[in-house]
């Protein structure tokens, strides 16, 4: 049985769950892409930002900042603008690495309802199918398998597409929490690091 087959014997409840598929897929994909790229362009910041404090160029340190992504280029100005109230400057670095996490976790809430809703769109596509079936029966005037296996074909294809998009949902969704962690911690340090050198 082909995928086309799959969908049409699955009724019109396999249309959400495409659906849901597509979006789950397109979020993993841009935010692989976006994680890579936020990992090479903050260690490559602070390799550069290093140099030019050493060297006690702050303004040329700001201008790399400055063309950085706002995520990464934000913290970064924090840390280069500072004065003598260190508790303030504290504070603003903080407020900006928040920042930070938040672009980070944007659009995770898509594989999250993804992830909690598809079994219960499954679970109604399994309803409307044993519905079917009883309809079948009523229509037919008999009971047996063959006057309920489409409907019970509806049924468990439903319910396993949609088992299927939750658990791709919800491992994507746990791999990028931890991920996130890593890339959160790790961007931290290196804002620490450059701390101590100013």
């Amino acid at each position: 049985m082909d995928i086309l087959h799959l969908i049409e014997a699955g009724g019109f409840i396999m249309y959400p769950l495409i659906l849901c598929s597509l979006a789950v897929w397109a979020v993993a994909i841009q935010k692989i892409w976006f994680y890579v790229q936020f990992d090479k362009q903050f260690r490559s910041l602070s390799e550069k930002a290093g140099r030019l404090i050493k060297e006690q160029k702050l303004h040329e340190a700001k201008g790399l900042a400055h063309s950085a992504h706002p995520l990464i280029g934000l913290p970064y100005l924090a840390l280069l603008e500072k004065d003598d109230d260190r508790e303030a400057w504290e504070n603003r670095v903080a407020r900006r690495l928040s920042e930070t996490r938040e672009g980070l976790r944007s659009f995770l809430w898509i594989l999250g309802t993804v992830g909690s809703s598809a079994p219960f769109v499954g679970l109604f596509g399994t309803v409307v199918g044993i519905i079917k079936s009883f309809d079948s029966i009523a229509k037919a005037g008999k009971s047996g398998f063959a006057v309920v296996a489409a409907g019970l074909s509806e049924a468990l294809i439903a319910t396993a597409a949609g088992i299927l998009v939750a658990v791709i949902a919800v491992v994507f969704y746990n791999y990028f929490q931890t991920k996130i962690a890593s890339l959160l911690l790790d961007f931290k340090n290196q804002l620490e690091d450059l701390g101590d050198k100013l």
